[in-house]
């Protein structure tokens, strides 16, 4: 019982996130470091729109592989494949801009 009330504790909690922490979480768990997710996170959500977002958090294939075992060309391959100019555009600008502050 208690399990159970916990588990829906922490259920609720997650469905509170917002699109940022989830993005950052998101980062992080693909690797990066806290400060750069948070760099990222943070320039993302104010460029792009709530879709937008969940179609970059629809990249399936990268939650089970870490930022490292990937390169930066099968990164970009894969926002590419979402179609979306703005989503690679922002993607890549974040990423860079973050890396070198």
């Amino acid at each position: 019982m208690r399990l159970a009330v916990l588990s829906l504790s922490l259920l609720a909690l997650a469905a509170c996130a917002t699109p940022e922490t989830r993005l950052r979480t998101g980062l992080v768990n693909a690797g990066l470091s806290q400060s750069i997710a948070s760099c990222m996170a943070d320039r993302m959500v104010n460029r792009l729109s709530l879709l937008q977002l969940r179609r970059l958090g629809s990249l399936s294939s990268l939650k089970d592989k870490r930022m490292s075992e990937l390169s930066l060309n099968q990164f970009l391959h894969k926002v590419r494949a979402l179609k979306d100019p703005e989503i690679l555009t922002v993607t890549t600008s974040s990423a860079a801009l973050c890396a070198f502050r």
